[in-house]
C-alpha cells in the first residue's frame, strides 16, 4: 500500500514538474518576444509623431463608452479626465445601467446635464433607454440612462447611441493618460484599418494622485496585497499580452481600456449578454469571425498608452474579483470550444486556445497539486526530498522569477515608477509571490472554475474608495 502511494505521488510529481517547467519556458519565450519588441521599437512613439497625428485629418473620430453601475465614487473623475484628452475629435457616452446609488444624479449635477430627445439605432439588442442627457457645459458629453441589463448590455446600448466609427470602452472608475487615446489609435492608422482592436496597459491607481484630472504623482501603495497586484498586472500586460500580440494571437483586451472598430464589433454581434468575461469573449469572437471569413484583420496590444484603475485593497474583495475573472475565462473557452485543436482556426485554435485552456484555466489545478505535494513532502516522509525540492524550485521559477522579469520589462518600457526605490520594492516583493500570493490566487481560481456553471452573471462591482485627488 505504501509503495503504491509512493509510486502514484512520484508519478504525479513528475507530471507537475514537467507541466510547470513547460509553462515557465513558455513565459520565458513570451518575455523574450516582448523584450525584443521593446528593444527594437523603444517607446511607442516620439512626441513629434504624436503631434503630427493630432491633426484632425490624420485620425478617426472616437466615441468613448463608459458603462457605469453604482460608480458614484469614481465616475466624475473619470469623465473629467476624459475631457482633457489630447485628441482632435471624440465624444463621451456614459451609460448608467440602472444604478441604485447617486451615479446619475451626480453626473447631471457635475456636468450640467439636461434631458434631450435622442434617436438611437437598435443595431444591437439592449434594455430600454429611460432617458438621454447632454451636458450644457460640454456638448460632447452625454449620459444614457437605461434599465439594468449588465455590462455587456450597457456597452451594446452605448454602441447603438454612439456616432463615430471607432469606440473606446473604459471602466467607470478609470483614468486615461492625456495622450493614451492618440497612442492607441496609431496602430489603426498605420495599418490602414487592418487593425480592428487595440488594447493598452492597465495600471493600478492605488497610490497615485490626480490633479486637474491628470496623474500628478505616482507612488507605490503601502499594502502588500496591492503591490502584488501591480506586479501581477506588469506580468500579464508586458509579458503575456505583448508577447501574444506579436503573433496576432491576443485573446484578451481588458474591459478597462480597449479601442475597437465599431463596424467589426457590430458585424461580430456586439457584446454577448449573460457572460461575465464579455471583454475576452468579444476578442475571441472577433478572431473567430476573421478566420471564418478569411479576413486579414489584426488585434494588437501596445504597452505605452496607460489606463489607471483602482484595485481591491482587501482579500475578500480581491477574492470575489478573481473568482469572476476565472469564471469569465471558463465561460469564454466553453462558448468557443469548437476552436480547440481545430486546424481551421490556425494558430489560434492549435496553440493559443489550448494554452489558455490548459495553462490559464486548468493550470491552477496543477499548481494546487504541486503545493499539496510540497506540504506532504515537508510534513511526511513519503516522497523523496529531491522531488519535493524540485517542485518548489520550479514553482519559484513559474511564479516569482517570471514576475521579477516583468518588473525588469517595466523599467525597459514605460518607467511609470520613477524612483529606483519603487523598482527595488517591486522586485523584492515579486520574489515572494510563490510563497503566499500565488497560492491564494490558485485557490480563488479553482473556486471560480467550480462556479462556472452558476446561471446568474452580474456586474460584481467591488468596494470603491476613489482615486486620490487634489481637485477642488
Amino acid at each position: 500500500m505504501h509503495n503504491a502511494l509512493f509510486i502514484a505521488l512520484s508519478s504525479l510529481s513528475v507530471f507537475v514538474i514537467l507541466f510547470m517547467a513547460g509553462t515557465a519556458i513558455s513565459y520565458l519565450f513570451l518575455f523574450l518576444s516582448s523584450m525584443r519588441k521593446v528593444m527594437r521599437e523603444g517607446k511607442l512613439e516620439k512626441r513629434s509623431i504624436l503631434d503630427d497625428l493630432s491633426l484632425k485629418d490624420r485620425t478617426y473620430p472616437v466615441s468613448i463608452l463608459v458603462p457605469a453601475y453604482n460608480e458614484e465614487v469614481g465616475v466624475i473623475s473619470t469623465v473629467r479626465s476624459l475631457l482633457t484628452l489630447d485628441y482632435p475629435e471624440y465624444e463621451i457616452v456614459v451609460i448608467d445601467d440602472g444604478s441604485k446609488d447617486q451615479t446619475l444624479a451626480k453626473l447631471i449635477s457635475a456636468f450640467q446635464m439636461r434631458q434631450v430627445d435622442h434617436a438611437t439605432r437598435l443595431t444591437l439588442p439592449s434594455k430600454p433607454i429611460k432617458g438621454v442627457y447632454q451636458s450644457a457645459a460640454y456638448p460632447s458629453v452625454k449620459v444614457i440612462s437605461k434599465e439594468n441589463g449588465g455590462k455587456a448590455d450597457a456597452l451594446n446600448c452605448g454602441i447603438n447611441a454612439s456616432v463615430y466609427p471607432y469606440f473606446c470602452a473604459i471602466d467607470g472608475d478609470s483614468i486615461l493618460e492625456q495622450d493614451a487615446l492618440m497612442k492607441t489609435m496609431k496602430p489603426i492608422i498605420d495599418s490602414e484599418e487592418e487593425v480592428i482592436a487595440v488594447g493598452g496597459s492597465v495600471r493600478i491607481a492605488n497610490g497615485i494622485t490626480i490633479s486637474r484630472s491628470q496623474v500628478e504623482k505616482i507612488e507605490l501603495p503601502h499594502k502588500p496585497i496591492v503591490i502584488m497586484q501591480i506586479i501581477e498586472y506588469l506580468r500579464a500586460f508586458l509579458i503575456g499580452r505583448l508577447g501574444f500580440s506579436r503573433f496576432n494571437q491576443l485573446l484578451i483586451v481588458s474591459g478597462a481600456f480597449g479601442l475597437f472598430n465599431k463596424g467589426a464589433v457590430i458585424h461580430a454581434g456586439g457584446y454577448t449578454e449573460g457572460l461575465i468575461g464579455e471583454d475576452m469573449e468579444l476578442i475571441v469572437r472577433l478572431h473567430r469571425v476573421n478566420i471564418e471569413n478569411k479576413l486579414k484583420k489584426r488585434i494588437v496590444f501596445i504597452p505605452d498608452p496607460v489606463c489607471w484603475t483602482e484595485a481591491p485593497e482587501t482579500f475578500s474583495v480581491l477574492r470575489k474579483q478573481r473568482i469572476r475573472w476565472q469564471r469569465g475565462l471558463a465561460e469564454t473557452l466553453l462558448a468557443h470550444k469548437k476552436m480547440l485543436f481545430n486546424p481551421a482556426y490556425g494558430a489560434v485554435g492549435m496553440v493559443t486556445f489550448p494554452y489558455f485552456l490548459f495553462v490559464e484555466l486548468l493550470g491552477s489545478v496543477v499548481e494546487l497539486i504541486g503545493f499539496l505535494i510540497i506540504i506532504i513532502g515537508i510534513f511526511f516522509t513519503i516522497l523523496d526530498p529531491v522531488i519535493v525540492g524540485t517542485i518548489f524550485a520550479v514553482s519559484i521559477l513559474y511564479g516569482s522569477f517570471i514576475s521579477s522579469l516583468a518588473v525588469l520589462l517595466e523599467e525597459l518600457t514605460l518607467h511609470k515608477y520613477p524612483k529606483v526605490r519603487h523598482l527595488l520594492i517591486l522586485f523584492l516583493w515579486a520574489l515572494t509571490e510563490s510563497l503566499w500570493y500565488r497560492p491564494l490566487l490558485v485557490l480563488w481560481r479553482i473556486e471560480g472554475l467550480l462556479n462556472t456553471f452558476k446561471k446568474k452573471a452580474d456586474w460584481g462591482n467591488m468596494e470603491r474608495k476613489g482615486i486620490s485627488s487634489n481637485e477642488g
